[in-house]
């Protein structure tokens, strides 16, 4: 019950901050599915998902670089930060992240790919090489 009152508290925070929401499809720390935020930072953002499924996850990534390639609304990011998995283990370590996005001019959606590595640091030690995921968020 902790770690689902944890979840909404974190979700709704995102949420109502965002620049940007919607949802992850893919390996985002331990589950498949996530609500996806972007935090605009001048240039670099801060990439925040919440994950669900039989645990609870949670990342927050500074995507330092931030680039156009072309003049498109295409976009291409790489970022490291903090994942956090909260089950009966508890497991926090950093993730790397690099992607790349299309920004539609006409409506307000995003739809992007990306790659997350993570390193495990905390109670158990591992690296998860998988990672891949989908997003499909709403510009705000």
């Amino acid at each position: 019950m902790k770690n689902l009152l944890l979840g909404i508290f974190t979700m709704l925070s995102v949420a109502l901050n965002a620049q940007e929401i919607g949802i992850r499809f893919g390996q985002v720390s331990g589950n498949d599915v996530a609500v996806d935020g972007v935090f605009d930072l001048n240039g670099s953002r801060i990439h925040a998902n919440v994950s669900f499924g039989d645990s609870v996850g949670l990342d927050a990534l500074w995507d330092f670089v931030y680039e156009p390639i072309g003049d498109d609304g295409f976009h291409w990011y790489a970022g490291v930060g903090p994942s956090a998995h909260i089950d009966d283990k508890f497991l926090l370590g950093g993730s790397g992240e690099i992607g790349a996005e299309y920004v539609f001019n006409d409506v307000p959606i995003v739809i992007g790919i990306d790659y997350r590595p993570t390193f495990w640091i905390i109670e158990d030690t591992d690296f998860e090489w998988g990672g891949f995921g989908l997003n499909v968020r709403f510009r705000f």
